[in-house]
């Protein structure tokens, strides 16, 4: 066995040790609004349950280790002492991991990673509709744990309104096989609440993912990609070039897939394919198969 003292290991390579020994941890999906009322979104795996009587939950935005800067999450509550816990399940797992890209401030992650608010019925934040339970909160405290990069701060919120998809109940109780939950794990890895136990999602790029904006209305509002199709295709920094579109397509034959059909039909079929290709971790490829015009056909 191989032994580590505190006192000797950088936090960095602590944080990596105990996200990789500590899990699954479950996902605080936080919605939190600014003195301007501004919203901000951001998931933190440091978080659970801790009471029931009152109902409180706890999660910890800590300080970054690479500069020891905070969290708008943080900044967030300390002026508007308000959040809604959303929880995150499998269908918008790729979604939830593109907001955590840390986009300046002002910019609404609701939008950036393809999310609908939804009003709160006691507090200032919104809802994130596609979540399969929501908590309204009052934050009653926060609780430095130290003062240098790594250091957690604990966010005491007390749940004033849950909210339940009534998709996920089973005879008045959460059916475990419906909400799908997942939890985080060390590195990219992910673990399934159901079924199978693990799965990997990429980290979101260290620069700025373009956005499910910014993906073409076509994309955006296809009835074939899903919310984590989206997740990913919205998680580069740029796209392809014509050039390199023009080549996958004829290496894949794609005229001659699509020719004879309706413009409806081609479109449904090259949505089809990517979807296909995102199912197998291959973004670039999804993205080339995409941006092929179909009219050319």
């Amino acid at each position: 066995m191989v032994t580590y003292y505190a006192a000797d290991m950088s936090p960095a390579k602590w944080q990596g040790f105990l996200t990789g020994a500590i899990g699954p941890r479950p996902i605080a999906f936080a919605s939190t609004v600014n003195a301007d009322g501004v919203p901000n979104l951001s998931p933190f795996s440091f978080f659970n349950v801790f009471s029931s009587n009152p109902p409180v939950l706890v999660f910890s935005p800590a300080r970054r280790v690479r500069d020891n800067t905070t969290k708008h999450t943080l900044e967030n509550v300390l002026v508007v002492p308000e959040v809604v816990v959303n929880i995150v399940n499998y269908d918008m797992v790729q979604q939830a991991s593109l907001a955590s890209t840390e986009y300046p401030e002002g910019v609404n992650e609701f939008v950036k990673a393809g999310f609908t608010e939804l009003a709160s019925e006691k507090i200032k934040p919104p809802r994130v509709k596609e979540s399969p339970v929501q908590f309204e909160c009052r934050v009653t405290d926060t609780i430095p744990l130290g003062k240098e990069g790594g250091a957690g701060v604990l966010v005491l919120c007390e749940v004033l309104v849950m909210h339940i998809h009534e998709s996920v109940l089973h005879d008045g109780r959460i059916d475990q096989n419906k909400i799908k939950l997942v939890g985080r794990l060390g590195a990219n890895w992910y673990s399934k609440g159901f079924d199978d136990a693990l799965f990997e999602v990429a980290k979101p790029l260290t620069t700025l993912g373009i956005g499910i904006d910014q993906l073409p209305p076509s994309i955006r509002l296809s009835t074939v990609l899903t919310g984590n199709h989206l997740g990913q295709l919205g998680n580069v920094e740029h796209l392809p070039d014509a050039a390199s579109t023009l080549h996958y397509a004829q290496e894949m034959r794609l005229e001659d897939a699509l020719r004879g059909m309706n413009p409806t039909e081609k479109q449904t079929l090259q949505h089809k394919m990517a979807a296909h290709l995102l199912e197998h971790g291959k973004v670039e490829e999804a993205w080339k198969l995409l941006l092929f015009p179909i009219e050319k056909t």
